[in-house]
């Protein structure tokens, strides 16, 4: 059996590298180690270091570098509608409430067939009707897709990379040499009568003068 230990996202997909096709569903598209078959009859084992969604057009690497595709597979969903979009945004409000993964459209919400959510969408006046399609729920807002084990590193030195955030964040704060073994604190007079009359001085770089406080 094959392990897939990584993962492409779509955009970095090489077809000429692909050797097999996984069709999932979602939940097995969230799942960090599962044994699979492939489309084809490859047996693969997925062995991620941690849950990866994976979304359709996405890929696995193998052992040996080549590529396995991932398609979404269709399954039973809710597709929900409503009369105006005030309350189709209330809806999506609820749900996101009960951290329900919800793929979202410019007309229609979908979300897993579920009974006792499907009484809730009668309980807001929403309609709905059961469907067959593919699942691709929103990812979390603070997961930008960045994936270390999806690069494709070869060739690239990160002996010399520094992974500084002044570009990414644009503050201007040097977030990669914040040492707390260097941080002194020996300045700091806590005083508990309640002078806090320390000088805070900071000996990491936050990309700007060195500030005290003066509490």
């Amino acid at each position: 059996m094959l392990r897939a230990t990584s993962v492409v996202r779509k955009a970095a997909v090489k077809a000429d590298r692909v050797v097999e096709t996984l069709t999932l569903d979602h939940e097995d598209r969230t799942r960090r180690r599962l044994a699979l078959k492939g489309d084809g009859g490859l047996d693969i084992l997925l062995d991620l270091d941690k849950p990866t969604g994976l979304n359709d057009g996405d890929a696995v690497r193998l052992e040996d570098g080549r590529l396995v595709l991932v398609r979404a597979a269709p399954q039973s969903l809710l597709e929900i509608r409503a009369d105006n979009p005030l309350r189709l945004m209330r809806l999506a409000w609820h749900i996101g409430n009960r951290h329900t993964p919800a793929e979202i459209t410019a007309d229609a919400l979908y979300i897993e067939n579920d009974h006792v959510l499907a009484e809730m969408v009668r309980g807001q006046g929403c309609a709905m009707s059961a469907v067959m399609r593919p699942f691709q729920p929103e990812r979390g807002a603070y997961d930008h897709g960045h994936d270390h084990a999806g690069h494709d590193h070869a060739g690239h030195d990160h002996s010399g990379h520094d992974h500084a955030h002044e570009a990414a964040c644009g503050c201007g704060h040097d977030h990669g040499h914040h040492d707390h073994a260097k941080h002194d604190h020996a300045k700091h007079d806590h005083d508990h009568g309640h002078k806090h009359d320390h000088e805070h001085a900071h000996g990491h770089a936050h990309g700007h003068k060195s500030h005290v406080h003066d509490h």
